[in-house]
């Protein structure tokens, strides 16, 4: 009998190698990714996805500002949206198998403190002159090395909404294309209604809570590294193989993996088998065909730590 497997396919599933986004170049990678994804459903596993959004919603928001004296930027839900629908079309060309895009929201609160001081960078660098430009229409700024980017929330995902209809979808035999991006963020507001809200939501933490709302027993990050490291850029990096839920959320406490990288891929590996699932696994995108093997990438299973690990304090990781 064949599992039920959530991926999360990251951004090099989605561009060249070079991380070039021409339809031409994400037509070509999804191509690539789907052909290792079929090797699951073709070997009997039923499939849900998840993906990134990072290079098509930046590509929309220059899109928003080259146009914004004849066309209403459009805000960021609407962006996530429309990216969902686009790369999942091009998904269900590329797998030629009973599939569904499912344009999914992802409810968060509206409270979080993450909207008290935005951090998230989005889109491309600016000088300060064109930055003030958008800071004057009510937009976050901030100034980086290369330039001004702007900054959002990135709240907590609290509830995929629509999780309900994806699992229909699963039950009656579909591949199911869901919350990409980490889903349409949305809020509840005092009238009970969910209204979009200017948000980027993390696709890892999203794919976790997706995973457990689907009822999958794995979940698999597929990257652009074959696994989880320790140590990473220095003499004692070395890959993690299988390795207990407790035993990775030590080392993810003593700073092992970088914030900005794998920090929340293993987050979100953990997440899912702190609350019931059976393994995750991150693995590269090249291995997708032998990801439930346990052979390949970095397998995370229930269970506390076993042993010490007799790795020191981590300046971060890939």
């Amino acid at each position: 009998m064949g599992e039920r497997v959530l991926i999360a396919l990251g951004g090099n599933a989605m561009t060249a190698p070079d991380g070039s986004a021409s339809p031409d170049d994400q037509r070509r990678a999804v191509e690539s990714g789907m052909r290792h994804v079929g090797a699951l459903i073709d070997a009997g596993h039923q499939v849900i996805l998840t993906h990134g959004n990072g290079p098509q919603v930046g590509n929309l928001l220059l899109k928003n500002q080259l146009a914004a004296d004849v066309v209403p930027p459009v805000p960021l839900d609407w962006c996530g949206a429309q990216t969902q629908a686009t790369v999942g079309t091009l998904i269900l060309n590329a797998l030629a198998r009973p599939a569904a895009v499912i344009v999914t929201r992802t409810r968060i609160d509206a409270a979080d403190p993450a909207f008290a001081d935005p951090v998230k960078p989005i889109g491309r660098y600016f000088t300060e002159a064109e930055a003030r430009r958008f800071i004057e229409m009510g937009q976050h700024w901030r100034e980086f090395d290369r330039g001004w980017r702007r900054v959002v929330a990135s709240p907590e995902p609290r509830e995929i909404v629509d999780a309900e209809a994806a699992s229909a979808l699963v039950e009656r035999g579909f591949v199911v294309v869901a919350a990409g991006g980490g889903g349409v963020p949305v809020a509840r507001g005092a009238d009970g209604a969910l209204r979009g809200v200017e948000a980027v939501v993390d696709k890892d933490l999203a794919a976790a809570l997706l995973a457990r709302a689907v009822r999958a027993t794995v979940l698999v990050i597929a990257t652009d590294v074959p696994a989880a490291v320790t140590g990473f850029g220095t003499p004692h990096a070395r890959p993690i193989g299988v390795i207990t839920a407790g035993e990775l959320r030590a080392l993810h406490a003593r700073g092992h993996f970088a914030r900005g990288s794998m920090g929340p891929k293993v987050e979100a590996a953990l997440r899912f088998v702190e609350h019931g699932g059976a393994r995750a696994v991150i693995a590269a995108l090249d291995d997708l065909g032998a990801v439930l093997t346990g052979e390949v990438g970095t397998v995370v299973v229930p269970g506390a730590p076993e042993r010490p690990s007799g790795i020191t304090e981590g300046p971060g990781a890939a």
